[in-house]
């Protein structure tokens, strides 16, 4: 159900409402309360943030005991693009003094759910996110856009599949340059075709149980690499 109705919101900003900007448009205060509570813990210095918007959203809801047995912090909404990844991304990673913090967006810019999608924007954001992080002594793993070949509430979008591999380049040889650590889970989740594996979705777009299960070993192997490393 959750699902349904974040969908269908997402078509009806396509539709109608991608003019308006409210005054939290970057949506800030959607984790105030929670990242207060963790806060108030007190310091982890094995805190993993996961940065991202539906996919990490929905990862957590479906799978909530990864998260608890691996102490990750899901920290993505529903519908969001890159730009308003970085606005809310003090709030929601630096403040929260993860020792590692996951990208995972791309998705909803192609989609167009903030207006035409530009590469190099999108490009800009992780790149700034990613600096941001470093500059605060966090260590960032990037990670590849999901396989998809359609939107469903945005079936207008041409060349998905193309735009998503040219943009999983780029952020491959972005991290490559930069000597972060990337997880590729397109590769693992992709058809043919381009699209994301039948078994693995249910909408064309979003992970399932089967789905995010393939993601959280690709996950947990790179998480121990960096263990071993660090």
């Amino acid at each position: 159900m959750k699902r349904f109705l974040l969908i269908a919101l997402m078509m009806w900003n396509f539709l109608f409402g991608r003019a308006i900007e409210p005054n939290d448009w970057a949506n800030k205060a959607y984790y105030a309360m929670a990242n207060s509570e963790l806060l108030s813990m007190g310091p982890d210095s094995s805190r993993i943030v996961l940065m991202g918007n539906s996919i990490t959203e929905f990862w957590v809801d479906t799978h909530p005991d990864f998260f608890n047995q691996n102490g990750l912090v899901g920290r993505g909404i529903g519908g969001q693009v890159s730009s308003q990844m970085l606005a809310r991304f003090r709030q929601d990673v630096i403040y929260l003094s993860p020792c590692i913090v996951v990208i995972n967006c791309g998705t909803n810019d192609i989609a167009e759910n903030n207006g035409p999608y530009d590469e190099d924007i999108t490009m800009d954001n992780i790149i700034s996110m990613s600096e941001l992080a470093l500059a605060h002594g966090i260590k960032v793993i990037l990670s590849s856009v999901l396989p998809c070949d359609q939107f469903c509430w945005n079936p207008g979008v041409k060349n998905v599949v193309s735009k998503i591999n040219h943009l999983n380049r780029r952020i491959a040889d972005y991290a490559a340059l930069q000597d972060l650590p990337y997880i590729d889970y397109y590769s693992k989740l992709v058809t043919r075709e381009g699209a994301l594996r039948s078994d693995c979705t249910d909408d064309g777009v979003h992970p399932n149980a089967t789905g995010y299960y393939v993601m959280e070993q690709a996950l947990v192997e790179m998480l121990e690499k960096q263990r071993q490393k660090y």
